[in-house]
């Protein structure tokens, strides 16, 4: 039976991969070196036209399923993973059929929850990571997506200005719905908590949970998120008449939550003296997409709210709170964001990404300048950055090259 082969974008590399073998037994010089761990399926990275995908061998129905809801995901905007292609048709040496393969493309710097806790973090790592997830859960079920299957496995993370943002990464049991019923999100809310304080456990029995976390207080702790969050973006507020202010501070908040307004209901009593106003249609990303407008610059939502404020200190500091804000926007990319990120040795700059480098250049800088008692420049702040904290950090970019078997962390793959 020939090769099927179905791609958003044909590369015709996809066709030199080892597809008559089982994945298990792919050879080391087509796989891209990245923890490996549990998973329901056979999962590999694999290096592809000089970038790394993930390969996940599964049924054919199941992978083309998979494949269609993450393009939907994709198109409503959602962090999740990128689709790239579906195998099916696969022989081994023998003729015997193989399962198909969902192909995804791997997202940069991110890290699978096992490798997060696995690092010198702050000590409130564990509640920053569910955060994220919550956030992320409340974005799905807006959009009407039903995960279930929500769990730390089942999710990727990438630094965002310390902070850490979510992604999808594993859509099998995914479900997209015109809208949610309450029993639907409740459905996801229960599996979440069992299986995060389940994997939280996991984490504690290895010890690379901080001392004294109490896994089911921190899953509770996510719902508690959820709630407020959800409340915050989709409940209903009653107020005087004479309180209209509190629409403003209304949409502040849902701003400060990285999210935006598209519209709004209100409406009064039958004597006029309360109103009442209800978000309608919500979205994430007013940062991002205001920093992308700007600058072309495409980050996760915390880096975009503090590369704003530093351009707004660059407007500030060159007189031009008149000019219009693209042209500002254009010489603080040419003449702060890009030497400052093109300074770093090529040879580092694998250790993050160049937003999450220059907010944590931002913060060296804070630093510096307090213990010196003045301000300290870029310059001075790049060159100790560079000399005294980056070379420490992991690189968490792919390491492409490196005998998969030799690296040490049980980290949950794609899928």
């Amino acid at each position: 039976m020939p090769l099927d082969l179905t791609a958003v974008k044909p590369d015709p590399a996809l066709l030199d991969l080892p597809w008559s073998l089982p994945l298990e037994d792919w050879p080391e010089e087509h796989l891209a070196a990245l923890p490996r761990g549990i998973s329901r399926h056979v999962v590999r990275f694999a290096r592809l036209s000089g970038q790394v995908v993930a390969v996940k061998e599964i049924s054919e129905p199941l992978a083309r399923r998979e494949f269609h809801t993450l393009r939907n995901l994709r198109r409503l905007d959602l962090p999740a993973v990128e689709p790239l292609a579906v195998v099916s048709g696969r022989t081994d040496g023998a003729d015997e059929p193989l399962d198909a393969c969902l192909v995804t493309r791997h997202l940069r710097f991110s890290l699978p929850y096992r490798a997060v806790f696995s690092q010198r973090l702050r000590p409130d790592t564990a509640r920053r990571t569910l955060d994220a997830l919550a956030v992320l859960l409340v974005r799905l079920h807006l959009a009407g997506c039903f995960w279930g299957d929500v769990s730390l496995s089942n999710t990727l993370f990438r630094r965002d200005a310390g902070e850490f943002a979510a992604y999808l990464v594993d859509a099998e049991t995914a479900e997209i719905h015109p809208a949610l019923s309450p029993g639907q999100r409740e459905h996801d809310l229960v599996i979440a908590h069992g299986n995060i304080a389940g994997e939280l456990m996991d984490l504690e029995a290895g010890g690379q949970l901080d001392e004294g976390e109490d896994p089911v207080e921190i899953a509770d702790l996510i719902m508690h998120r959820y709630d407020l969050l959800w409340n915050e973006l989709t409940g209903e507020e009653r107020f005087e008449q004479g309180d209209r202010w509190r629409v403003d501070e209304r949409i502040r908040r849902l701003n400060n939550l990285g999210f935006d307004i598209d519209e709004l209901e209100m409406s009064t009593d039958v004597d006029g003296t309360h109103i009442r106003i209800e978000p309608k249609v919500v979205d994430a990303g007013h940062h991002s997409r205001r920093l992308m407008h700007l600058t072309g610059l495409d980050v996760e939502e915390n880096q975009a709210r503090r590369l704003l404020n530093d351009l707004d200190s660059y407007r500030a500091a060159t007189d031009r709170q008149g000019e219009d804000e693209e042209l500002v926007a254009h010489d603080w990319l040419a003449r702060v964001y890009q030497p400052v990120t093109r300074s770093v040795p090529r040879e580092l700059r694998a250790k993050l990404e160049p937003a999450e480098l220059f907010h944590e250049l931002l913060e060296h800088r804070w630093y510096l300048s307090e213990r010196a008692g003045h301000d300290t420049s870029l310059e001075d702040t790049v060159a100790d950055y560079v000399g005294t904290v980056l070379p420490g950090r992991p690189d968490e970019v792919a390491v492409v090259g490196v005998d998969t078997q030799e690296i040490p962390i049980q980290a949950h793959l794609e899928g």
